[in-house]
C-alpha cells in the first residue's frame, strides 16, 4: 500500500476550511450530558452581538479552545457553552444610526417597530462574530449556541428578577446614578471610565447674609451647578470656619441664601480654600453630604445634559432673570463658560487643576450624575457570600495577584443599578396601575413612554398580571425600562444550561470547571456571576478563573484605529494561516504581562508551521518500507533519546497545562519539534535510513512513525489544522485526531542515560560549531578535531557516540584523547564541562589568524554589553520587585549563558595571541 504524500507546501486556507466542516459534520465537538466522561465545561465571555473578532477576541479564544480541546483529548466529558450577548446599548446605537441615514428615528418607528427592526438586523448582521470564531478554530458546541435574549434566557433573567424582589433584595428609588446624555441611560459605576484632565478649580467669593463685607472662599470644579447648591461646608473642626456653621450665605447670581454646614466627611481641609458648596442634585459626594445634613435637591439639568429652560431654571434655583435668560437651555460646557463671564465680580481665582473626568464606556461621552427613578439591587447580601468563596479557595483566581483587586472592590461595592433607559433589552418586568394612582402618567414628549411616578405601586411577575392587587385590569403599564446587559450576562453560566428548568445539561456541567476572561470585565461580569451563582444555585459558577492581559501593539501601546497599529486578526490569519496566530498567542500570553504583538512574530510561527510540514513530508518519504516495533529500550541510540525526549515534553506540557501556563506549554513544544526532533534527531537518522532493508531501518522507520504521531497528538490543542491534516498521512486509528487520546507519559520511554549521553554530544557538537565560527571556517568544510574526556567514564562515551559527532558536526577522523592537551601550543582549546575540543591553528595564515582574534574581539564586546545590561536589570530594586518570578529565573539564566559565552571567547583570544606571538617568534 502505497504511502499517502503532502503538497510541497502548506496551505492553509484550503486545509483550515475543509477540516473545520468536516469536524462540525461529524458533531465532534458535542457534548453529551450522558457520557461516562468526568465533565468539563466552559462558558464562553459572550461577544456583543455587534462585534467582530479583534486580537482581544482571538487571545481570548485561543486560549479557551486549547483548554477544551486538551481536555476534550484526556477523555473529559467537554462541554464548551458558546453564545453571544444582546449588547443594549451598541446595538440599539447601531440600528439607531441606520435610521438616521434612512431620514428617521426610532420615536418616529415606535418602541414595537423599532425592536422588529433590531431583531432583523440581529438575524442578517448579528452572526459575524460567530463565524469568525469559528474560522479561529473554535471548538465550541454550537449545537448549543446561546443568545441572552433567546426564550429560555429570558424566562431566567425575569426568574431572578422576581425572586430578587420577593426577598427584599430589589428596590426602586430616587438617587443619583451616572448618566449618558448621548446614550440617554443610566449606568452602574464600572460602566463609567474616568480620564485624567487639566481642568480648572475656580474660587468663589460667597458673601455672609448677614454681613456682606464677609466673604467665604469657596472652590469648585464646576460653577455652573452652583445654582443648585443647597448648602457650603467647612470642617466642624477647623478653626478658620467653625464659628460661621449655622450661619448663611448669599448664593452668588441668585436671589437666594443657603447655610453653612460642618461636615467632616465630605470636607478635606487640605484641599482649596477649606470651604466647598454642596450640591446633592449633580454630584456623588454633594448627595451622601445632602443625605446627613437633610438637604433638598434642585435639579438644574436635563437628560441631555443642558441647563433646563430658562422658567423651570428660573423656578427652581431663584436666579437673577437676566442670568436666567442667559443661561436656559445651554448645553453644560457653554453653559461652564457663561457662567465663568458671569461671576466675574465674585471670583477670586481661577487655577490649573487635574481631575477625573468620567466617561460612557461606550460613547465616551461625559457621564452626568443626575437624579433619578431607577432600579437596584441591593448588593451587599450578595457580595458577602462572594468574598467568602475567593477567600475560602471555592473559587480560584489566576494569576493570584488579582485576587486582591477582586477582594478589594466587592468589600467596597455600592449597590447596582440595573435599569436602563432604552427599548432593546430585558424590559423590567414591572407593572404599575394607573387607576390606583388616581390619574394617568405624564409621557415622555421625546418617546412617549410612561414617566412612573416614584410612588406609584409597584406589581412584580414574571407575565403580565390579569388585574392588579385591587382588581383593576385596564389600566397597567409595565416599566419602560430594560434590565443592564450585565444582569442577564450573570446569569450565563447557568441560564445556557436551561435553569429555571432542571435539565440534564444542568445537572453535568454546573459549576463549570474554568472561566477565561480579561481583567476589563472581572467587575462588569465575573464577580456578578460569582453572586448569582451563589444565590439562585447555591454553588459558585467555575472553579478557577484565569485571568489573561491585554493585547497591544509591539511597543506596549493600546491599539487604537487613530494610531494606525491595530493588528486585525483576520487579515494575519489569511496571510499566515490560523494555527501560526494561535500559537503566537499562547506563546505570549505570559501571566501578568500584556502581549506586545507583532506580525513578525506571527510570521515566526507561520515559519514554524512550515517547519513542521516539511518534517512530515520526510517522515512520509521513508515510511514506505517494513517497520518493526521493538521494545524502547533495544531501540538505536538516537530513537531511545527523542523517545525520552518526547515523554519529557509530554509531561512538561501537560503540568504546565495544569497550572495555565500556556506560554510554558508551548515553548516545550516549538523547542521540541523545531530543535530536537527536527534539528537533531532528523539529522541523526538520515544514515539509518539510507539502507531501507537494515533491521535498524525498520526500527527508525517505526519510532518516526510513533513519535511524529504522537508528537502531532501533543500539538492539536494549540495548532488544531495543520496536526489534523498530518495526522491523517500517518499510520493512525481512529476517523479525526479530536477524539484521539491526548499523549501521556510513558515509563518504557523513560531513558535518562540517552538524555545524558546525548548531552555530551551535543557539547561536542557546539564546541566544535564554536571553533568553526572562531577560526571562520565554512559549515561545508569537514574538519579534523581532537577531543579530551577527563573521566574515563566520558572517555568511553565519547567512543561510542564518535561516528555520531562526526556526523553532526560535519568532521572527519576525531581523536579522543588520553591526556590533557591544553597547554599544547597551535591548538584552540574550548572547554565546556568536563570536555575539550582541540583544533589546531598551526596551519592558519597570519592573515587568517589577525581575522579570526578580530572576530573573537567583536563577540567579546557584544557579550560584555549584554551581560551589563542583564545585570543592571537584575540589580533594578524596581524591576525584581515588579517581574514575575519565571521572568527573573530568564534573565539569571541568560547571564549564566552569556557569562559562559564570553569565558569561552576570552579563552579562545588568548590561545589566537599566543598562536599570533609563536608564528611571528623566529
Amino acid at each position: 500500500m502505497s504511502t499517502p504524500q503532502l503538497d510541497k507546501t502548506y496551505s492553509p486556507h484550503d486545509v483550515e476550511d475543509r477540516w473545520y466542516q468536516r469536524w462540525i459534520d461529524a458533531g465532534l465537538f458535542h457534548a453529551d450530558s450522558t457520557h461516562p466522561g468526568q465533565p468539563y465545561s466552559m462558558v464562553i465571555p459572550p461577544p456583543n452581538v455587534t462585534g467582530s473578532l479583534h486580537v482581544g477576541h482571538a487571545l481570548n479564544n485561543t486560549l479557551q479552545d486549547i483548554l477544551v480541546r486538551w481536555r476534550r483529548m484526556q477523555g473529559r466529558n467537554a462541554l464548551w457553552m458558546p453564545g453571544t450577548d444582546h449588547a443594549g446599548i451598541a446595538t440599539q446605537n447601531v440600528v439607531e444610526r441606520q435610521l438616521q441615514a434612512e431620514g428617521t428615528t426610532r420615536e418616529a418607528l415606535g418602541r414595537e417597530q423599532f425592536l422588529k427592526r433590531v431583531w432583523q438586523w440581529k438575524e442578517q448582521s448579528g452572526g459575524t462574530i460567530i463565524s469568525q470564531l469559528k474560522r479561529l478554530g473554535a471548538s465550541c458546541d454550537w449545537e448549543r449556541e446561546r443568545f441572552t435574549m433567546d426564550e429560555g434566557l429570558s424566562e431566567a433573567v425575569r426568574e431572578v428578577f422576581v425572586r430578587l424582589h420577593q426577598d427584599g433584595l430589589l428596590y426602586r428609588g430616587e438617587r443619583l446614578i451616572n448618566w449618558c446624555p448621548r446614550c440617554l441611560t443610566a449606568l452602574s459605576d464600572i460602566e463609567v471610565e474616568h480620564e485624567e484632565i487639566t481642568g480648572k478649580l475656580y474660587t468663589i467669593r460667597y458673601a455672609l447674609a448677614d454681613d456682606p463685607a464677609q466673604v467665604l472662599l469657596v472652590a469648585t470644579t464646576r460653577p455652573e451647578t452652583l445654582f443648585g447648591d443647597t448648602a457650603v461646608a467647612v470642617h466642624p473642626e477647623d478653626e478658620r470656619f467653625r464659628h460661621l456653621i449655622g450661619k448663611r450665605v448669599q448664593l452668588p447670581l441668585t436671589s437666594r441664601t443657603i447655610p453653612i454646614v460642618g461636615d467632616s466627611i465630605l470636607v478635606d481641609r487640605e484641599f482649596g480654600t477649606g470651604a466647598v458648596k454642596i450640591t446633592p442634585a449633580h454630584d456623588f459626594n454633594d448627595f451622601e453630604a445632602g443625605e446627613r445634613n437633610r438637604l433638598n435637591r434642585i435639579k438644574i439639568l436635563d437628560l441631555h445634559a443642558h441647563i433646563v429652560s430658562e422658567a423651570q431654571f428660573r423656578l427652581a434655583t431663584k436666579a437673577n432673570p437676566e442670568v436666567a435668560a442667559v443661561l436656559g437651555g445651554l448645553p453644560v460646557q457653554k453653559a461652564r463658560t457663561k457662567v465663568e463671564e458671569l461671576l466675574s465680580d465674585y471670583l477670586q481665582e481661577v487655577a490649573p487643576h487635574k481631575m477625573a473626568l468620567g466617561k460612557c464606556y461606550r460613547c465616551k461621552t461625559v457621564v452626568e450624575p443626575l437624579l433619578s427613578d431607577q432600579w437596584f439591587v441591593k448588593i451587599k447580601p450578595l457580595a458577602e457570600p462572594a468574598i467568602q468563596a475567593v477567600e475560602d479557595g471555592r473559587v480560584r483566581i489566576i494569576p493570584e495577584a488579582w485576587k486582591n483587586n477582586y477582594l478589594g472592590w466587592m468589600r467596597d461595592i455600592k449597590d447596582w443599578c440595573i435599569s436602563r433607559q432604552i427599548w432593546w433589552g430585558h424590559q423590567i418586568p414591572a407593572w404599575y396601575c394607573e387607576t390606583c394612582y388616581g390619574s394617568p402618567f405624564l409621557r415622555r414628549s421625546s418617546d412617549g413612554a410612561p414617566l412612573i411616578p416614584s410612588d406609584a405601586a409597584v406589581i412584580v411577575a414574571k407575565t403580565k398580571p390579569a388585574t392588579c392587587p385591587k382588581g383593576h385590569s385596564d389600566a397597567l403599564v409595565q416599566d419602560p425600562d430594560v434590565l443592564d446587559t450585565w444582569f442577564s450576562s450573570a446569569l450565563w453560566p447557568f441560564s445556557t444550561l436551561g435553569w429555571p428548568k432542571q435539565t440534564p445539561e444542568l445537572k453535568a456541567f454546573y459549576p463549570t470547571s474554568t472561566l477565561v476572561t480579561g481583567l476589563d470585565i472581572l467587575f462588569f461580569w465575573v464577580a456578578r456571576m460569582i453572586m448569582m451563582g451563589l444565590k439562585f444555585m447555591g454553588e459558585v459558577p467555575f472553579r478557577d478563573i484565569y485571568i489573561h492581559a491585554l493585547v497591544r501593539d509591539a511597543e506596549g501601546q493600546k491599539m487604537s484605529k487613530s494610531k494606525g497599529n491595530v493588528i486585525d486578526p483576520l487579515h494575519v490569519m489569511e496571510q499566515f494561516g490560523t494555527d501560526a496566530l494561535r500559537f503566537t498567542m499562547a506563546a505570549m500570553a505570559s501571566p501578568g504581562r500584556d502581549v506586545k504583538l507583532a506580525e513578525e512574530r506571527i510570521e515566526g510561527y507561520r515559519n514554524f508551521t512550515n517547519k513542521i510540514w516539511n518534517a512530515a513530508r520526510f517522515l512520509l518519504m521513508h515510511l514506505g518500507g517494513e517497520r518493526v516495533e521493538v521494545p524502547a529500550a533495544q531501540r538505536s541510540f538516537p530513537d531511545r533519546w527523542i523517545l525520552s525526549c518526547l515523554n519529557a515534553t509530554i509531561a512538561t506540557v501537560t503540568h504546565e497545562l495544569e497550572q495555565y501556563r500556556f506560554d510554558r506549554a508551548s515553548s516545550a513544544i516549538y523547542q521540541f519539534i523545531w530543535h530536537e526532533y527536527c534539528d537533531k534527531y532528523i539529522e541523526m537518522i538520515k544514515p539509518a535510513l539510507k539502507d531501507q532493508a537494515s533491521e535498524q531501518a525498520k526500527t527508525t522507520r517505526q519510532t518516526l512513525a510513533e513519535t511524529f504521531e504522537t508528537m502531532m497528538r501533543l500539538l492539536h490543542p494549540f495548532m488544531p489544522f495543520i496536526s489534523e491534516e498530518i495526522w491523517q498521512t500517518l499510520p493512525h486509528e481512529g476517523t479525526s485526531i479530536v477524539r484521539k487520546p491526548y499523549p501521556t507519559v510513558r515509563s518504557d520511554w523513560d531513558d535518562k542515560t540517552a538524555e545524558e549521553e546525548f548531552e555530551i554530544v551535543t557539547e561536542c557538537v557546539e564546541l566544535t560549531n564554536l571553533a568553526r565560527l572562531i577560526l571562520n571556517y565554512p559549515a561545508g568544510k569537514r574538519l579534523h578535531f581532537k577531543s579530551h574526556a577527563k573521566t574515563d567514564k566520558l572517555r568511553s562515551i565519547l567512543n561510542e557516540r564518535k561516528d555520531l559527532i562526526e556526523h553532526l558536526a560535519n568532521i572527519d577522523g576525531l581523536m579522543i584523547g588520553t591526556t590533557p592537551e591544553t597547554t599544547m601550543p597551535h591548538f584552540l582549546v574550548l572547554t565546556r564541562g568536563s570536555v575539550d575540543m582541540l583544533r589546531t591553528m598551526e596551519d592558519m595564515e597570519p592573515a587568517d589568524l589577525h581575522k579570526a582574534k578580530e572576530n573573537v574581539q567583536k563577540q567579546i564586546a557584544i557579550l560584555e554589553k549584554e551581560i551589563t545590561r542583564t545585570k543592571q536589570k537584575l540589580g533594578n530594586p524596581e524591576f525584581v520587585s515588579k517581574a514575575p518570578p519565571d521572568v527573573i529565573v530568564d534573565h539569571q539564566d541568560r547571564l549564566n549563558r552569556e557569562t559562559r559565552m564570553l569565558n569561552l571567547f576570552q579563552q579562545a583570544r588568548e590561545q589566537i595571541i599566543f598562536e599570533q606571538t609563536k608564528q611571528q617568534s623566529p
